[in-house]
């Protein structure tokens, strides 16, 4: 029997006009609609995956001019310039649609004459409020003020001779469509939009020619006129199944689409005017057209005179494909509008993606490598908590298939993280460190690994419709089958062979530090940019950027061995921080270990008379100087609450901890505290007690604004707290109890 055919799955991004660069909300719907694919991908389905420029018009006309260019010449740049930046993004489409192609100029030809001779299309004289940039026509009603209410712009009073199409004619089947499929437009409010604010008004018949410029379809029955925008660029999704081409093979196995991607400026010609136009040509609808929201930076409206059009070639260049991907599709709530910062992107890779994801990796692969040297022994012993990660394990491919069933990425991110936290804290509770001290427990120790490496395996193949570099990263450190790469294996726990060999690789995350991270590039820059040199971490480096496949391409910006991130045992990333309590303070009873610094403004020596515990109510039950109530200490070294109130004490993650060469008192741990606080590296005397793999992970108290200090050479800033008794007894003061945040304040 003839095996049965994947089931065909079409998907679309706009074609972005082509009268400048993309900026990052482009970038930003591009890489949600790659997410989708690739997902759909793994899911086993026959995915076409569409973008491309729509190229005339216009706009492009007179910016072609004042650049003293002909517009084909123009574009052409712009394409070049498109194509590469979706290389560099990793946006792996099928099918790079251009207007001007020959073949979509022909079919749009056939398309416009079409319609005309079965009447849809009839000529008369238009007079109109229209807004160049937006290539649109107002009524006076749709101005805001008198501008155009998209951009903000003047519009002008064009009166000409134009064909029409008979938009009108085709309301109640729009409306009747839009009832009887309530998932066409989404999410729902665009739905509401577009009901509400176009189709109860009443349609207009829509201007579909224009005589005042040349840059454009001719009509071929009416040489003066050029087809206008909507009889141009909307027909592309078909044209480029080889409608009205002779070959409508694509056609019939790909259409009707099952989702157009669109920014949400443009729902109403993707679900009024393209839906009309495919009813008169007889032709389904698609399946679905999803409006995303607008990126806003900083909170403000990109604009170019505001100059913070955000580039996202030097996002990219400057963050690495992965984070950026990342960061748009767990950040923004796909659908609603979003906010991009610098300062957030940064927090999210060094939280997520260097403590978190980086952290499993590291700990994982330093773990086998040590332990095992390298490789894990066939035989293996279950751990109590393993059928709870089988579980969660499986249930986090389920939420995340059904998060992107439903087009929410970032939920799906949401439950994967899920996932990569809990097994963060399976390394804490099965304590591979303890187990490797008792010889009878190796096997235990083996399971354990087994089960931390497996479940790499797992979130490599969730990721990876996300992220694109770090999924084969993560498989050759483990070395994992690249073919071991499909959604279903996700749910199946146990596929990764029990003899584990690790390959040590670089970190797949390096922190960050968050007080030299620069915002990056404008596109208000860009033009302004030097020539670049041989710069293997950008495609075509070294040549004009605006030629495709020029340079050396390696396509992985951001590889290589970057000795900041934790983990590594070589971080120079963050020179002048930690802090020293290389040398505990013991005396009578249990105490909190405080800075072997002998400053003599630490805020721990102070004795200040207005000591603040005294109460001027002698009949208050608090006097501290009355013998009998039941507060009297042998200490009258007391400080105030303003005192006490000047050490900062922060929640801070361990990121890595190795010992310090020629001691054998002293570790070198690598501290997050959060957003707002650099990392730190502090130089503690635990040694004695803690074994450097058994503090990587855990959340610990930090004393984070102590005077700097070194000790033995190393700079360090901050001091963790810890206790100990008369029996020299000690342990780290921690707080892994859920719900509290790296850099929560402990007061």
């Amino acid at each position: 029997m003839p095996e049965t055919p994947a089931p065909a799955f079409y998907i679309t991004t706009p074609i972005y006009y082509a009268s400048e660069r993309p900026h990052i909300g482009n970038a930003y719907c591009s890489v949600a609609t790659d997410a989708i694919a690739r997902y759909k991908k793994l899911r086993g389905y026959d995915v076409r995956f569409l973008t491309g420029t729509d190229e005339h018009g216009q706009k492009v006309e007179r910016m072609a001019a004042n650049r003293g260019v002909a517009p084909r010449e123009y574009v052409d740049g712009i394409v070049a310039w498109t194509m590469k930046l979706w290389k560099l993004m990793d946006i792996d489409y099928d099918v790079f649609m251009r207007t001007t192609d020959g073949f979509h100029v022909e079919a749009v030809k056939k398309i416009f004459r079409k319609l005309y001779d079965q009447g849809d299309i009839y000529k008369g004289k238009y007079e109109g409020l229209y807004c160049t940039p937006c290539e649109t026509f107002f009524t006076e009603k749709q101005l805001a003020g008198s501008k155009c209410p998209d951009c903000g712009r003047e519009v002008e009073l064009i009166s000409e001779e134009a064909y029409f199409f008979r938009l009108s004619a085709y309301q109640e089947r729009l409306m009747r469509h839009i009832e009887d499929n309530p998932r066409f437009i989404a999410p729902r409010s665009r739905q509401n939009e577009m009901v509400n604010n176009f189709l109860k008004p009443g349609l207009e018949d829509l201007c579909v020619s224009r005589t005042s410029f040349k840059w454009g379809v001719p009509v071929d029955f009416d040489p003066a006129h050029v087809v206008y925008v909507w009889v141009d660029a909307l027909p592309n999704y078909i044209t480029s199944l080889g409608y009205m081409s002779g070959d409508d093979s694509l056609l019939k196995r790909y259409w009707p689409a099952d989702i157009h991607i669109v920014g949400k400026e443009i729902v109403r010609f993707h679900t009024i005017i393209w839906p009309a136009m495919l009813m008169a040509l007889d032709l389904p609808l698609p399946k679905q057209v999803f409006g995303h929201g607008w990126l806003t930076v900083d909170g403000e409206k990109m604009s170019k005179s505001k100059g913070n059009v955000v580039d996202p070639w030097a996002l990219t260049e400057k963050y690495g494909i992965d984070a950026v991907r990342y960061f748009l599709l767990r950040e923004i709530t796909f659908g609603a509008d979003g906010d991009f910062s610098a300062g957030a992107l940064v927090g999210r890779i060094n939280s997520d993606l260097a403590n978190d994801l980086g952290n499993l990796l590291s700990r994982t692969v330093g773990m086998i490598d040590r332990y095992f040297g390298g490789v894990l022994p066939a035989e293996q012993a279950g751990n109590p908590l393993d059928g709870e990660i089988r579980a969660f394990a499986a249930k986090t491919a389920e939420s995340a298939g059904e998060a992107m069933d439903r087009l929410q990425p970032h939920a799906a991110l949401a439950e994967i993280w899920n996932f990569v936290r809990r097994m963060n804290k399976y390394a804490d509770e099965t304590q591979p460190w303890v187990l490797v001290k008792d010889g009878g427990r190796k096997a235990e120790l083996a399971g354990v690994m087994y089960t931390l490496a497996e479940s790499l395996r797992i979130i490599a193949v969730l990721i990876s419709p996300f992220m694109t570099r770090a999924p084969g990263k993560i498989r050759a450190q483990l070395n994992i089958p690249e073919n071991n790469t499909d959604w279903d294996g996700a749910s199946k726990f146990g596929l990764l062979p029990k003899e584990v060999k690790i390959t040590k690789g670089e970190v797949i995350f390096p922190r960050i530090d968050v007080k030299t991270a620069a915002v990056p590039a404008t596109v208000h820059d860009i033009s302004k940019r030097p020539e670049r040199g041989n710069d293997t971490r950008h495609p075509g480096s070294g040549n004009d950027i605006s030629h495709p496949g020029s340079g050396n391409d390696t396509r992985h910006p951001g590889s290589g061995n970057d000795t900041c991130h934790p983990g590594s045992g070589n971080d120079t990333c963050h020179p002048g921080s930690g802090n020293d309590i290389s040398h505990p303070e013991r005396s009578e009873g249990s105490k909190i270990l405080r800075s072997a610094q002998n400053d003599k403004n630490d805020v721990f020596e102070k004795n200040d008379k207005n000591d603040g515990f005294e109460m001027k109510d002698k009949n208050d039950g608090f006097d501290m100087k009355d013998k009998n109530d039941g507060f009297e200490t042998k200490d009258k070294n007391y400080i105030t609450i303003e005192d006490f109130a000047k050490v900062k004490l922060l929640l801070g993650k361990v990121l890595s901890c190795e010992r310090m060469e020629g001691s054998d008192k002293l570790l070198k741990l690598h501290i997050d505290l959060g957003a707002g606080e650099k990392p730190r590296q502090i130089v503690s005397g635990i040694a004695k007690w803690y074994a450097p793999e058994e503090m990587a992970g855990k959340t610990v108290v930090v004393a984070a604004n102590l005077k700097p200090a070194k000790l033995r050479g190393v700079m360090s800033e901050g001091m963790i707290l810890a206790a100990s008794d008369e029996n020299g007894n000690l342990a780290v003061i921690t707080a892994d109890e859920k719900g509290v945040g790296i850099g929560a304040e402990v007061r």
